[in-house]
């Protein structure tokens, strides 16, 4: 689906563009129109964007930018799980290859930079090589990996997951998705099958490292007034369901002293956990963002409180020292509220740290751009993320407009992103000469 929509984000990024910024090879104007260009296809009358996994606009937006790899001159193929690959050869290690890029599917009605830019960043770098004839010494590739939001079946990183072999496909087989439909009747429309998707497994011994550059999708680089920062760790989640058990009574006829009510316990638990992690990391966050009160009534002392954690940080002896004083502190204020407290983990992704070589040679290439190194983690998953598991990675973060994203309104400068193809350029350069 076209927009028919007169507002152009390509006018819009070059309107206050700092052309200073084209050097090197590097053209803002190209990239400009072509986030423009992506940001057409599932255009919402919000002017936001709808491009979930495997759907007919994903595989729209992944063909547009198939046509734009063949013309910078790079060998384009598609594995089963739908992820492409464009690959310039290195004139000496063609078996081995620097991998960079990120996806070009969306959350219903999101933006139009998460993901996009880190798939025309990568590309940009081949443009910019082919306008200064520089040839890499291993092989480099642009990629664009499927169903990273995982709007479609509740859990994304599809596609890179496949790459990496950490799907269970007969797990995937008993999906259904927002519609009602099978896995495999959705890969199947997209011209995709469930051999191909196992097939699509990679040896990881031919990668020799992937960098991802992605919008921040917070404020700490807004906040610092810098345009790019470097990832020191993707968080993995800690899910906790909390039940807090009292007992159901009148709301008037039932004593204060004599009440076990767990919307009370529960209400003072979830004001400590808002006040935990700083006592843990520095870099740990915890959330109760779901909630439900039994019986809910007006009149009714609440009997039973359930209720989620969402528990996160970026080492993993830190997420799971949080994830038990979290555990403790409930049962110690269902003891002082005279409540019972059930607890189970329902969710344990292991945290990828950054290696400290990946971030040592991401902070030279910002300062090499003229540019203040801040550090930072990532609370949100990403590809980065599962490829961090099997090859050395790297993030590069660039600055978000008041942190907003998955939402019409998520925006970066041209300038911002510009900047972030410099510092790619560089790291890139930095791992394809070794």
């Amino acid at each position: 689906m076209l927009t028919t929509d007169k507002y152009s984000i390509e006018e819009t990024l070059l309107k206050s563009y700092d052309r200073k910024l084209n050097h090197s090879g590097v053209s803002g104007e190209r990239l400009a129109r072509r986030l423009g260009q992506l940001s057409k296809i599932g255009s919402t009358k919000e002017r936001g964007s709808l491009r979930i996994g495997f759907s007919k606009e994903e595989r729209q937006a992944k063909e547009l930018v198939k046509s734009w790899m063949l013309e910078a001159g790079l060998k384009v193929r598609e594995d089963g799980a739908g992820n492409i690959f464009g690959k310039l050869d290195g004139r000496e290690e063609k078996n081995f290859s620097v991998l960079s890029g990120s996806h070009v599917d969306s959350v219903p009605n999101g933006g139009h930079f998460d993901g996009p830019l880190g798939v025309l960043a990568s590309l940009e770098v081949v443009e910019a090589w082919k306008n200064t004839n520089y040839i890499p010494k291993c092989s480099y590739e642009v990629v664009i990996f499927s169903d990273e939001e995982g709007s479609r079946f509740n859990g994304g990183l599809r596609g890179s997951r496949a790459v990496c072999g950490e799907l269970d496909m007969e797990e995937e087989k008993q999906k259904k998705d927002l519609y009602g439909a099978s896995f495999q009747e959705v890969i199947e429309s997209d011209g995709l099958t469930l051999e191909g998707f196992h097939d699509a497994r990679r040896d990881v011994n031919e990668i020799k490292a992937f960098v991802e550059v992605h919008i921040e999708q917070g404020t700490t680089l807004e906040k610092e007034n810098v345009p790019v920062g470097i990832v020191t760790g993707i968080a993995g989640p800690s899910w906790l369901k909390i039940n807090f058990i009292g007992k159901a009574g009148h709301a008037g006829n039932t004593p204060m002293n004599a009440r076990a009510d767990a919307l009370a316990a529960a209400s003072e638990f979830v004001g400590e956990v808002s006040r935990m992690p700083e006592r843990v990391s520095r870099t740990a966050v915890a959330t109760v963002g779901k909630l439900h009160v039994y019986p809910n009534g007006v009149n009714v002392i609440p009997g039973k409180v359930e209720l989620y954690v969402d528990i996160r940080d970026i080492q993993q002896k830190t997420l799971d020292l949080l994830t038990e004083e979290v555990s403790k502190k409930a049962m110690e204020i269902g003891k002082k509220h005279n409540v019972s407290v059930e607890y189970q983990q329902t969710l344990n992704v292991a945290p990828v740290p950054i290696e400290k070589d990946m971030q040592m040679k991401l902070i030279e290439a910002v300062e090499a751009n003229g540019i203040k190194p801040i550090l930072l983690p990532s609370g949100a998953g990403h590809d980065a993320m599962v490829l961090g598991r099997h090859v050395p990675s790297a993030m590069i973060f660039v600055r978000s407009k008041d942190g907003i994203s998955h939402n019409p309104n998520e925006w970066t400068t041209l300038d911002d992103c510009i900047q972030s193809v410099h510092v790619l350029k560089n790291m890139v350069e930095t791992l394809v000469s070794k």
